[in-house]
């Protein structure tokens, strides 16, 4: 049996006319800066529960993330949307149509994996509201403190797109389907990584709103975070299994050697006064995860449904 994380309403012909156009005219938008929103159609097999690394701690880290993205996604664009009529720039405007592009959908296939997560008995549900209260904080301050703390989560996710696309250890230890849906989203994480800081840079760019940015989501959303595991871990009666305890922490968190604990060094570099995403140049690994995934014998080529359009 297999699930497709697309479903069948991507375009969908009931949709009107006008609203159906302006999708197409900022899809081509996109593709045109390079921030192509494709339509994908995942079909996962079933997927063992532990996917990672036959690993509940390891897992339910993964899930934990997976549920705070649609929410987290949706905060994203809100926040980048807000200013959208602020900004005059051909170029931008475009970026900021791909990223919107993009962005839902990612929310849209985690969503779904959500879904057949919790058919396999992992709760997404509890990360899921976590992160929606922890929104619901930030979303208490200004516009442009809120696009200020969607630069900083998208530093993030970039950072973690790039270890997701480098780290061999993560790649032979996840299943293979689940994984090429991390890998197409961690690819695109890094092909919009700028906008909405450029967004932020052209309405002023704070430095004192970015300063703030990083304690105040931090506070925020790691007791969300950690809560979530925690409760997913006791469900899956593993809290206090110290082998699993021990392999999955190891992967996550293993100093040099973990999926996150990696990028927490390169954490700092938001505060710099003269960060900029794109001072990282990840272009050679986009292209590289671009045919890998999508040149003529990409493992997702045959999922695009919109493919052609954006070749055009």
């Amino acid at each position: 049996m297999s699930h497709s994380l697309a479903g069948g309403h991507v375009n969908a012909v009931s949709a009107p006319t006008t609203h159906t156009s302006s999708n197409k005219v900022r899809r081509l938008a996109g593709a045109s800066v390079g921030i192509p929103p494709r339509h994908l159609d995942f079909q996962i097999p079933e997927a063992p529960r532990y996917f990672l690394a036959n690993n509940a701690t390891a897992t339910t880290f993964i899930a934990v993330l997976s549920a705070f993205f649609p929410p987290g996604e949706r905060f994203f664009m809100e926040s980048v949307r807000h200013f959208r009529k602020d900004i005059t720039d051909p170029v931008l405007k475009a970026e900021i149509a791909g990223f919107m592009g993009q962005e839902a959908i990612h929310g849209r296939e985690h969503e779904r994996l959500n879904e057949l997560l919790m058919e396999q008995g992992i709760n997404t549900r509890v990360p899921e509201t976590a992160v929606k209260m922890a929104l619901k904080v930030l979303e208490q301050f200004s516009a442009s403190q809120q696009l200020a703390f969607t630069t900083f989560m998208e530093h993030f996710t970039a950072l973690v797109g790039e270890q997701l696309l480098t780290d061999k250890r993560f790649q032979e230890n996840a299943h293979g389907e689940m994984l090429q849906l991390w890998l197409w989203h961690a690819m695109e994480e890094l092909e919009h990584k700028a906008v909405a800081y450029d967004v932020y840079d052209t309405i002023g760019n704070s430095r004192l709103e970015r300063l703030i940015a990083f304690p105040a989501v931090t506070i925020v959303m790691l007791p969300a975070v950690f809560a979530s595991w925690g409760y997913l871990l006791a469900k899956e009666g593993k809290l206090f299994d110290r082998k699993d305890l021990r392999k999955g922490l190891d992967l996550i968190l293993g100093g040099r050697r973990g999926l996150i604990s990696r990028i927490l060094p390169k954490m700092g570099l938001f505060g710099r006064k003269d960060y900029h995403p794109n001072k990282k140049n990840t272009k050679a690994l986009e292209a590289e995860w671009r045919e890998k995934l999508f040149g003529e014998n990409g493992t997702l080529r045959d999922q695009v449904s919109n493919l052609q359009s954006l070749m055009h």
